[in-house]
């Protein structure tokens, strides 16, 4: 039997207060470099779902969905709603806060009848196969289970002998492993025993485990501490928490903490961040940390929030944090602003960051409730490259489209509370009835079938190939590169290479940047190579037209990035470069480097952990490059050697350098 596990709530305070505030034309942003040495994370594959979700989900009105659970071929679907129906059926049913549905066609089962007398918040799945449901009510079935119960999954009657209770306070978040159920909310007891905001009981008997002992106190703002969401690693042995707190066992953790050890003796880890202790919008949102989620692997975790907006702080943004990363003050790897709209789910799967929420745009550090340079308009849904945050080209959209909507329906709203990954694609739950412009009241599902994979595209791997040189117009100087050593110099016509600046290569693309009448400030174009090495047509890179290329005076990329040095200054910078969208980045990142004079570079790009580089003393260089060096320097130039001088005959002084393998 399949027995999938759930995802938990996902619900925000709302809003009651909108800053507009004024963008300035300039590119500024609310995203700074990393303040200590981290990874790089490279591309990885990812396998996305389709954008069109699946006609027979059935239906919920009124309130919200906020949870899934899944046995065998039954969905389970939790929230606060108060009625559901089949797809296409004219008549709704009153059943609040519980229902389950057959996956493969839609249909309600109508033998799964449980009673609560409150909202559903979280669905997990016992080792024993039994429904646990956590959320804020006093009395399922009849009798009295606070706000944690077992059901059978076949009819939801009360599981008699399973003892877990929620008696201090309403559940919020449930996380099954092995045969630990870990909860979350706001409560001072679990089974009558003392725990404050996150407990753990035995999943197969409800029993409590006074073994674990991490406890949340003293709120951030406002009168109530919350815990709100939490995920456990895939090996079981790491937690991450969220809500409104800021001590956890006598240490400072605001908003969010992580423990480990938790196979052996749970401890608070060596892990802290600043990143959610500014007020950010406090008169609207007591704390900010509304979901989190592990990778497949465990490798990283994602944050989502929402806030508002303060320089240096994580709210409206999804982050992603390495797990093994330990220490004080800690930053993210990287961080995706929204623009002052709300985060509220998130979900790390098959190499892909799905989030939801109340947004607009994504990939917009510059905007303040506005499109700033470089948004990309993903309307209260996105998929996220985990390599570097910015969204792929992946786009249905939370918007009912031209679907006519039932009496009542609502078309948008604050709150998208799960996106949880089910055994045959990606369901989401929120408080409007609309995705991928199809009526889909309170919840849908985008199928893994109709999908595609993304390749993990990055710089050629190969050391040996042919460095390409700037020239005159419908042509490029070859240079054969072996061994570090440049060879046999050729230039073959590329009739369609006009007005080209600095490019790079990724996989088998050509990015390059091409000033004419049409762009006199350049623009990012794509061409693929032949066999031969000749580059095709060009066409527009899709969301990428606020980009100015025409300043860079050379560009490689790795790992997500586009590195470049541009007029005017002495830096070496990168941006993310997101391949599937051709997406630039946002924000602006300086790379620390030592004894090159960068404003004399034309031309740069990488081959084999070097970057080769020519400069205006017509001088071909290379120097070793380590893209996770910072703080320390990512290069040394006094290190650098000269591969190729001036009088070798070719113009090492043009901005246009990249390296391909044919």
């Amino acid at each position: 039997m399949l027995v999938s596990s759930s995802r938990r709530l996902r619900l925000p305070l709302i809003r009651q207060a909108l800053v507009v505030g004024f963008v300035s034309a300039v590119i500024v942003s609310m995203a700074v470099a990393p303040a200590q040495a981290g990874p790089v994370p490279p591309p990885v594959v990812g396998t996305i779902s389709s954008t069109n979700p699946v006609d027979y989900t059935p239906h919920a009105q009124n309130g919200d969905t906020r949870a899934y659970a899944q046995i065998g071929d039954t969905v389970y679907v939790g929230g606060t709603f108060t009625s559901i129906k089949n797809n296409g059926a004219a008549a709704w049913t009153a059943r609040g806060y519980l229902f389950a549905y057959n996956r493969t066609n839609g249909q309600i089962i109508p033998g799964f009848a449980p009673v609560l007398d409150g909202g559903v918040n979280a669905l997990e799945v016992s080792p024993t196969g039994k429904l646990i449901v956590g959320g804020a009510f006093k009395n399922v079935n009849g009798v009295s289970r606070k706000n944690l119960v077992a059901v059978e999954p076949d009819t939801g009657a009360t599981v008699a002998t399973w003892s877990g209770r929620g008696d201090g306070g309403t559940v919020r978040a449930l996380a099954v492993h092995g045969n630990w159920l870990y909860v979350a909310g706001a409560f001072g007891y679990i089974n009558s025993t003392g725990h404050d905001l996150f407990a753990r009981v035995n999943a197969s008997t409800g029993a409590i485990d006074n073994t674990f002992q991490i406890n949340a106190t003293v709120p951030r703002v406002g009168g109530s501490v919350i815990g709100w969401t939490m995920a456990i690693s895939p090996d079981g042995n790491t937690m991450v928490g969220g809500g409104n707190f800021t001590d956890v066992n006598g240490l400072p953790r605001n908003q969010i903490f992580v423990a480990e050890n938790l196979l052996t003796t749970p401890t608070v880890a060596d892990w802290s961040t600043q990143k959610f202790a500014p007020p950010c919008y406090n008169w609207a949102f007591a704390y900010y940390v509304q979901d989190i989620d592990f990778s497949d692997d465990g490798s990283y975790f994602a944050v989502g929030a929402n806030g508002g907006r303060q320089a240096n702080a994580y709210c409206d943004a999804v982050s992603r944090w390495e797990t093994s990363a330990r220490g004080s003050n800690l930053d993210a790897t990287w961080v995706d602003y929204t623009g002052t709209d709300t985060v509220t789910s998130v979900e790390a799967t098959q190499g892909i960051i799905y989030t939801g929420g109340h947004f607009r745009w994504m990939n917009n550090a510059n905007g303040n409730d506005s499109a700033g340079p470089g948004a990309i308009d993903r309307y209260g849904i996105a998929a996220l490259d985990p390599s570097n945050g910015v969204p792929f080209n992946w786009n249905p959209t939370r918007s009912p489209g031209g679907a006519t909507l039932p009496p009542g329906g609502k078309s948008w709203g604050a709150q998208v509370n799960v996106i949880w990954k089910g055994s045959d694609g990606i369901y989401v739950g929120q408080d409007s009835d609309g995705l991928g412009n199809e009526y889909h009241g309170r919840m849908g599902m985008f199928p893994a079938a109709g999908g595609r994979t993304i390749p993990a595209a990055n710089a050629p791997t190969a050391t040996n190939g042919y460095l390409y040189v700037g020239g005159t117009a419908g042509q490029l100087t070859k240079v054969a590169l072996s061994g570090g050593a440049t060879g046999a110099v050729t230039t073959p016509a590329q009739p369609n290479i006009t007005g080209i600046g600095a490019a790079f290569m990724v996989s088998n693309r050509l990015y390059w940047s091409k000033t004419d009448a049409a762009a006199p400030s350049g623009r990012m174009v794509l061409s693929s190579l032949s066999g031969t090495g000749e580059v095709s047509a060009s066409w527009l890179t899709s969301y990428s037209a606020w980009f100015q290329s025409g300043v860079l005076n050379g560009a490689f990329s790795l790992n997500g990035r586009m590195y470049y040095v541009r007029d005017g200054s002495n830096n070496l910078y990168y941006r993310y470069l997101e391949h599937d969208g051709n997406t630039f980045g946002c924000t602006e990142f300086t790379v620390p480097t030592s004894n090159v004079t960068w404003t004399d570079v034309r031309g740069l790009t990488w081959v084999g952990g070097k970057i080769y580089y020519g400069s205006t003393d017509g001088n071909l260089r290379s120097v070793t490059f380590d893209d996770t060096a910072a703080p320390a320097a990512a290069l040394d130039g006094a290190t650098a050697t000269v591969v190729s001088p001036a009088s070798a005959g070719v113009n090492w002084s043009n901005k246009t350098l990249y390296f391909a393998t044919s």
